[in-house]
C-alpha cells in the first residue's frame, strides 16, 4: 500500500487543521487506517484509529479535539484537529493495516512519509 499525507503546516494554539491521506493499493473498504505522531526527541504516539467498519479509537490526549474520519469511494482518510494545543506539534504519519487489522496503529504495517504540524503558544 503507498500513503501520502498533506494538510500540515503551521497554526497557533486554539487553531484547526485538517490532515488528509491518500492511500493506493489497498482494500480500503475492509482494512483499519489511522494516524500516529511523533514530535522530536519522543516515541511514536498513536493518536487515531478506525475500522473497516467505523469502530474509531482516539488517544486521551486528542479526545473531544480530533475527528478521525474515512471516505471509502476516495480511499482517503482524514484527521480534524480542533483546538490544537503546543503539545499537538509533531510529524503527523497515516498508517493502515489489512483485515484482521492489529490493535495498534503502531504495529500497522504501511505509513506514510509525513506531514509536519506546528502549533505555536
Amino acid at each position: 500500500a503507498e500513503l501520502m499525507e498533506s494538510g500540515g503546516g503551521s497554526v497557533q494554539a486554539g487553531g484547526s487543521l485538517r490532515l488528509s491521506c491518500a492511500g493506493s493499493a489497498l482494500d480500503f473498504d475492509t482494512g483499519c487506517m489511522g494516524w500516529f505522531r511523533q514530535a522530536p526527541g519522543m516515541e511514536r504516539e498513536g493518536v487515531a484509529r478506525i475500522n473497516g467498519v467505523g469502530r474509531i479509537d482516539y488517544a486521551d490526549s486528542v479526545k473531544g479535539r480530533f475527528t478521525i474520519s474515512r471516505d471509502n469511494a476516495k480511499n482517503t482518510l482524514f484527521l480534524q484537529m480542533n483546538s490544537l494545543k503546543p503539545e499537538d506539534a509533531a510529524m503527523y504519519y497515516c498508517a493502515a493495516d489489512a483485515f484482521p487489522c492489529r490493535s495498534s496503529v503502531l504495529s500497522f504495517p504501511w505509513s506514510g512519509q509525513g506531514t509536519q504540524v506546528i502549533v505555536s503558544s
